[in-house]
This record gives structure tokens, C-alpha cells and sequence, in this order.
């Protein structure tokens, strides 16, 4: 199915018609259920001679369903030529930009209604009515039809989308089907759909709704010192096409207003209303679980930091240089957990932006493990967003890596790297979908003295057994390797956790 914006790349109408029909569009829902019928959008397009003379100069750019009745189209009717016979009424009502009704074969109903933007008709608005299948007519399809043939007339008069209109309010946007009330200029509510009265009788009003004031009905009902928006008033009122919410107790109830004008008069308005109670408190209890969440992971992270702490301070209570170093290593690991935990701490989402975490990692280790030398750092490609606990196990798998290299490579043998070249440690990243899998390659590249020639690194040490623990459970593999003229490249493999299998 084509989009709005591609269909109209095939006319010559200006920047300012284009986007006068897309805000059309966009807010032509609320005509479609008022009017209980799909709604067409015709344009006309500019024809190349060199093309077959068959061609219609009209073509379908868009199409509405009604939610308050059936359909009359049920497959994608989108780009469809006109017909000849169609071509002359939209060319008749495009040229005299005056509505018409036709009829076809006692069963369906086509009023052709045109589009216009400054005193210039630019496209032509069809509603279809399938006679045998029309709702039964009581009150509410009655008025509803009212309304729609005002917002038709407001089309044809360029009234209609209104400048400055909001067509919602956020989540919790009031339809057609949530209730609708239409009030006088006065701000005297003359109808009221049933799902309007029952809203307004929640509210707390229990008199009569028809020839009430909506704006007394609603100020009347707010709870004492509760702050009202500026628009409130210009939206019960129906003086401005804006929306709105507001909150009476336990209710909250979204409105939006659509001035309803003739000849550029207004005559009344439109509004429609919805109870967004019950959406308004799942929010609450979300933002309350991930404040809850997020208020856990800093105590995780700060519980960490504690425990490093404590180890640090007893390391320096021993004289065994190799325990020392054994509690030194342990609150190092701690503190990288507690990198991830910050990061969860400070955003609503279980997932973690591993590129941030990888910086910090990379700084943090070499600051600590580079005590003889200066060691840069740098961060290639992109990890994207992790899952926590790979995010957990690729930090810790860093650090090690990092400590390993800083370690090995450059304080064993002094500052020098046996090539002159300043010490450096590179941590690349090429994340892509590999099949069904989601993995990451990661290289961790330094300039050190490198391996001794013909030999592997150490494995029996706890940091390698770590490292290849936490590879394992990635479902990765990894190696190490020399580099010329000197250095040592690890290459890290591993698939990621989806989203449903977490």
C-alpha cells in the first residue's frame, strides 16, 4: 500500500497544499465514524502526453474506515484510477469546488464534498454510505450525522482541518466512540452520546446533561487547590481546537474540542471526551515499578562500591603481597559490576547502552593496572544496547582482557613496547545478525611486547578462568594471537540474549 506522501509526488500542488492534506488525513478518522462511511481521497495528477491517453487524471491517495459501522471497501482500494463517470463528477466538483450527491443504483450513496485550502478546491473528499447495510436511524446516528455534514460543509468552505488544531492529547486521545458532546456558542451542551453522559456522570454530575453548561459541569467537579491548565477553559468552551486534560478526584478524562463554523462564524462545537482513569493509574504503577527498579540498582551499585571498598582497605592491613593482590583483583571485578548497575540506575529500561559501560571499563582498568607507564585507550564500532546480564559478563570479560594486556604487555617490561611507538590498548566492536543470532565481534588489540613466539597465554590464572567461564555462557569463543611487528590481538566471539528468551 502506497503512503500519502508517495501518492502525492505525483501531483504538482505546493509545499503548503501537501501539507494542508496530510493534517486533512490525519484528523479525518473522527469524519469517518461521525459519518458511519469510508472516506476517499482524490487528487488529480499531471499526465505525460507520451503516456498511454487512457489514463485517468485521478487517482485514490487515500482511504478511512469508519469504527462505528461496516465498511464499504474491505481490500486496499489506495492508487485505484477514477472511472470515466467518476472523472466527470470530480472534475465538476473540483472546477465549481460544490459538493454533490449522487446515487448509484439505489444501494450506494457517494457524496463528493471538495477539498479546499484558501478559496482554491485542490482535491475531492468522497464519503461512500452502503444504503442496505446503514445503521438504524435513532438519536445518536442523527446527530452524529449532523455533525458530520457541519465538519463536510467546514471541508468545503476550507475551514476544516483547523489551523492550529491538536489532533490528540497524548496517550489516552478521546474517539469518536468514547463520547461526544456537541455544544451551542453559548457553551450549552445540546447532545450527548450515552458514553459522553456515562463519563460526565462518573465525573459526578448526576442531573440532567442536555441544556447544561459543560463548563460548569466539569469546574464545578474539580477537587480543591487542583491546578488547572490554561487551555481548559478555551476547551469546554469550544473556543479554541485544542485538548486537554483534567483530573477530579480518582477520574481523569481527556477532552479535545473541534469549533464547529459556518460561513466563518462559529456556530457551536465539537467535543469529544474520554475516561483515561484506569490508563492514567497502570502508568502510575509503571513509573512506581521503575522507580522501584531503578532505585535497586542503585543500591546494588553502591553496595558493590561499598564491598570494593572494604576489600581495599583490608588489603592494606596484610602483609602478604600475594593476598594483597588477590583482594585488590576482587574489588576491582566488583567495581566493574558496579558500572553496569550504575548505568541501569540512571534510565527506565532493563537494557543497558554497552557503549558507555565499554568507555568507562576500558579507562578505569588501564588507570588502575597502568602504575609504571602512560597507556591510551580507544573505542572502535558499536555494541548497541545489552541485555544486563550480557552486559555483566562482556564488562567483566573487558576488564580482564584490558588488565591482562596493560599487564603484560607494558608493566612487566617497563614502558617501552619494543617499537618506540606510545603504549596503546584498542577495544573494536562489529555487532550484527547472523542468521536468527545476534552476536558481537570484539577485538582487544594492544601494542605491548606480545607473546613470546610459538607460545598461548596462561590460562590456569583466576582472570583467564573467569574470562572463559563468562565466554562459555555467551555461547562465544575466543582466541589470542600475535601482531607484527609486536602486540597481542584477543578475538571475542559471542551471541547475545533476545529480548523474549531473557
Amino acid at each position: 500500500m502506497p503512503s500519502l506522501r508517495e501518492t502525492l509526488s505525483r501531483t504538482r500542488l505546493s509545499a503548503a497544499d501537501v501539507d494542508w492534506l496530510h493534517r486533512l488525513v490525519g484528523d479525518w478518522q473522527m469524519v469517518a465514524d461521525l459519518s458511519f462511511a469510508d472516506l476517499t481521497l482524490w487528487l488529480p495528477v499531471e499526465l505525460d502526453d507520451a503516456l498511454d491517453p487512457d489514463l485517468s487524471p485521478w487517482f485514490l491517495a487515500s482511504h478511512a474506515r469508519p469504527t462505528t459501522g461496516p465498511n464499504f471497501y474491505h481490500d486496499d482500494v489506495i492508487g485505484q484510477p477514477a472511472s470515466r463517470e467518476r472523472e466527470e463528477r470530480l472534475t465538476h466538483v473540483l472546477t465549481s469546488a460544490r459538493s454533490v450527491t449522487h446515487d448509484e443504483t439505489g444501494f450506494v450513496r457517494e457524496q463528493y464534498v471538495p477539498v479546499v485550502r484558501e478559496g482554491r478546491a485542490i482535491a475531492v473528499l468522497i464519503r461512500h454510505t452502503d444504503l442496505q447495510n446503514m445503521r438504524q436511524q435513532g438519536g445518536l446516528e442523527v446527530n452524529y450525522l449532523q455533525i458530520s455534514q457541519q465538519l463536510f460543509a467546514m471541508i468545503a468552505e476550507g475551514a476544516f482541518p483547523i489551523e492550529g488544531s491538536a489532533v490528540g492529547v497524548g496517550r489516552g486521545t478521546p474517539r469518536v466512540g468514547d463520547g461526544v458532546v456537541r455544544i451551542t456558542a453559548a457553551g450549552v451542551i445540546d447532545y450527548a452520546s450515552p458514553n459522553a453522559v456515562s463519563a460526565l456522570r462518573r465525573l459526578g454530575h448526576t442531573d440532567q446533561v442536555n441544556g447544561a453548561d459543560l463548563s460548569e459541569i466539569v469546574t464545578s467537579r474539580l477537587v480543591e487547590g487542583t491546578t488547572v491548565d490554561e487551555t481548559v477553559p478555551l476547551v469546554l468552551t469550544g473556543r479554541a481546537p485544542w485538548g486537554t486534560e483534567i483530573e477530579s478526584g480518582s477520574i481523569n478524562m481527556t477532552l479535545r474540542a473541534v469549533p464547529l463554523t459556518r460561513a466563518g462564524e462559529r456556530i457551536g462545537a465539537l467535543l469529544l471526551l474520554r475516561d483515561v482513569s484506569e490508563i492514567r493509574r497502570r502508568e502510575r504503577e509503571l513509573l512506581s515499578k521503575d522507580a522501584t527498579i531503578r532505585e535497586i540498582h542503585h543500591r546494588v551499585k553502591n553496595n558493590l562500591q561499598t564491598v570494593a571498598a572494604l576489600l581495599r582497605l583490608q588489603s592494606r592491613r596484610l602483609h602478604d603481597p600475594a593476598a594483597q593482590e588477590a583482594l585488590a583483583e576482587a574489588g576491582r571485578r566488583l567495581t566493574t559490576v558496579a558500572l553496569v548497575h550504575d548505568t541501569l540506575s540512571q534510565g527506565f529500561s532493563e537494557q543497558v547502552d554497552f557503549d558507555e559501560v565499554a568507555l568507562r571499563v576500558l579507562r578505569a582498568t588501564v588507570e588502575v593496572a597502568a602504575t609504571r607507564t602512560v597507556v591510551a585507550t580507544e573505542l572502535r564500532g558499536s555494541f548497541g544496547s545489552l541485555l544486563a546480564e550480557d552486559a555483566t559478563h562482556l564488562a567483566m570479560i573487558l576488564a580482564e582482557l584490558v588488565h591482562n594486556a596493560v599487564e603484560h604487555g607494558f608493566e612487566e617490561q617497563g614502558p617501552s613496547t619494543g617499537g618506540g611507538t606510545p603504549p596503546r590498548v584498542v577495544v573494536s566492536a562489529r555487532r550484527e545478525m547472523v542468521g536468527d543470532q545476534d552476536r558481537v565481534e570484539i577485538m582487544v588489540i594492544d601494542n605491548g611486547v606480545g607473546l613470546p613466539e610459538g607460545s598461548s597465554p596462561d590460562r590456569t590464572g583466576l582472570g583467564m578462568q573467569i574470562v572463559e567461564a563468562l565466554v562459555s555462557d555467551l555461547r562465544g569463543t575466543i582466541t589470542w594471537e600475535a601482531t607484527k611487528p609486536h602486540g597481542t590481538v584477543v578475538r571475542l566471539s559471542v551471541r547475545l540474549r533476545s529480548k523474549s528468551s531473557a
